[in-house]
Parts: C-alpha cells; sequence; structure tokens
C-alpha cells in the first residue's frame, strides 16, 4: 500500500543573489511497512527530503502526498498534528529531556494529545518494555547509557502508534556493538509491527540492515535499489539492551 509520494519535489533556497536547488525534480514512492535507507554526502539534499516527509518543511514545487494528503496544502496546526500522530522522530543526539525520567520522555507525545494520565503511563511502559527498557522507567538520561537512551528516544517514537519512524544518523553517537542493537531493534520493530521505518545515515554498514537503499547528489536522487537485510545477530548477539 503506497504511503509516501513525492511527485517532482523541488526545495529552493535564496541566500542573497544565489539560488540553491537543494532538491530537484525528486519523485518517488515509499510503501507502507518498507525499510528505507537514505544516503549521500553532505549537501547532496537528504536531509531536506528528510524534513519534507517529516512535515518540517514543504516544497518549494511539486507535491508530497502522505497517505494521498497533499502536505504542501496544509495549515501549521495541520502539519503539526501529522507530525505527532503520523511520523516519530528519532535523531543523534537522542534529544531527550535532562530532568525528566525514561517514562516522563516517552509520555510527552501523549501530554500534547492530551491522553489522560494513567493512560500516558500504561503506554509509555508498554513502549518501553517494547525497546527492552523494563525496570529502567524511572532512570533520567545521565542514569542510563547511550545505547539506554537511543531505545527510550525510539519508545517515544512509537508511544502514539505512529506508521513511521524517521531515523536521523540514530547511530552517530554510539559504538559498534550498541550501534548493531539499534539497528535490529528497528529491523524487529519494522517487521513485527510493519513499521514505515526511514533512516538517514552516511554509514554503509548501517544502510545495510535496510530492505531499500535510495542514493541523493546535489539535489538529485540518483539511485534507488533494493537488498537483502542484515540478518539479526550476524555480527553476535543483541540481547544485552544494559549496553
Amino acid at each position: 500500500m503506497k504511503l509516501i509520494e513525492a511527485r517532482n519535489v523541488r526545495k529552493i533556497y535564496s541566500l542573497g543573489d544565489v539560488e540553491v536547488r537543494a532538491l530537484d525534480g525528486v519523485s518517488l514512492t515509499i510503501d507502507t511497512g518498507e525499510f528505507l535507507a537514505i544516503m549521500g554526502p553532505s549537501g547532496s539534499g537528504k536531509s531536506t527530503f528528510m524534513n519534507i516527509i517529516g512535515c518540517l518543511d514543504i516544497p518549494t514545487d511539486g507535491e508530497y502526498l502522505l497517505e494521498e494528503v497533499d502536505v504542501g496544502k496544509l495549515s501549521r496546526d495541520e502539519l503539526a498534528q501529522i507530525r505527532n500522530q503520523k511520523i516519530g522522530f528519532v535523531f543523534q543526539g537522542f534529544n531527550l529531556l535532562p530532568r525528566t525520567t525514561a517514562l516522563e520522555n516517552v509520555e510527552l507525545p501523549l501530554l500534547y494529545n492530551g491522553v489522560s494520565v494513567k493512560e500516558r503511563h500504561q503506554k509509555a511502559v508498554a513502549a518501553l518494555q517494547k525497546v527492552g527498557l523494563e525496570g529502567r522507567e524511572h532512570h533520567h538520561p545521565n542514569q542510563l547509557s547511550g545505547g539506554q537512551q537511543q531505545r527510550v528516544a525510539i519508545a517515544r517514537a512509537i508511544v502514539n502508534q505512529a506508521p513511521i519512524i524517521l531515523a536521523d544518523e540514530p547511530t552517530g553517537n554510539l559504538d559498534t556493538k550498541t550501534s548493531q542493537e539499534i539497528m535490529e531493534l528497528f529491523q524487529k520493530l519494522n517487521s513485527e509491527s510493519a513499521i514505515t521505518v526511514i533512516l538517514v545515515t552516511h554509514e554503509q554498514d548501517i544502510a545495510a540492515y535496510s530492505r531499500r537503499v535510495i542514493r541523493f547528489l546535489d539535489g538529485h536522487l540518483v539511485s534507488d535499489e533494493p537488498q537483502g537485510p542484515r540478518s539479526q545477530g550476524s555480527q553476535g548477539s543483541s540481547e544485552n539492551a544494559r549496553i
């Protein structure tokens, strides 16, 4: 089922007298349940494309359709509602509130939706269990390892049962073993919960966990190829979520 469709998307920035075409006629389709990696050098357009997919920006020209809705025609409030309900964001720097517990960090999207305290608590606990952090609910970020903090961020991304996870360099601050565990967690969420995972990365080893890789260069989509994803446990066990 078609989830995302970009039709000849352009994004143009004006820097003084200079016109920068961050995206120049990008077209692609992403189906529900895909695991996609976006790659390309700095300045290639991949981050601009990610911002448009995440409803953080809108195209200068062309169309971006999310579940057949033209995002470029939505109001700010409607875009904010989509970001809250349809898209879970995971960043390199975790973006956790330092003075709140893991549980409270995960509850935030539900708080913005006006969900009751009891339901927020139940859903946040369930999301933390799903990412392997049972028993860490009341730890603050500074009491958690980098891998655990990223798991909290992933729990926050899925607590609203959003159909899409956008992960921007999610392993950039992690060591090799922990990166493997986080990527296997994304694979598990993709396969077991049918969450569409869209990943931006510079690292081929990380992109290898996806089923499809697209590459940007100078604002153009230059390749779009399926691949057989790296199997879980291919570099050792990832059972220990404490790392």
